[in-house]
């Protein structure tokens, strides 16, 4: 019984870093364009296709 006054303290204080660090996601515009880079892997570059075989 006593080890829950260490895990609820413990559970919440793991809940407001994982809080924390969506919202630090959130203003660092992790989530700004989700479709571009989706689509960016399928674009391809002129530059590499430029370069010879080895």
């Amino acid at each position: 019984m006593n080890v829950i006054f260490l895990l609820a303290p413990f559970s919440v204080v793991l809940g407001l870093i994982a809080v924390g660090a969506f919202v630090w996601t959130l203003r660092s515009g992790q989530y700004d364009d989700i479709e571009g880079s989706a689509a960016r892997i399928l674009i391809e570059d002129d530059a590499e296709s430029d370069k010879p075989a080895p």
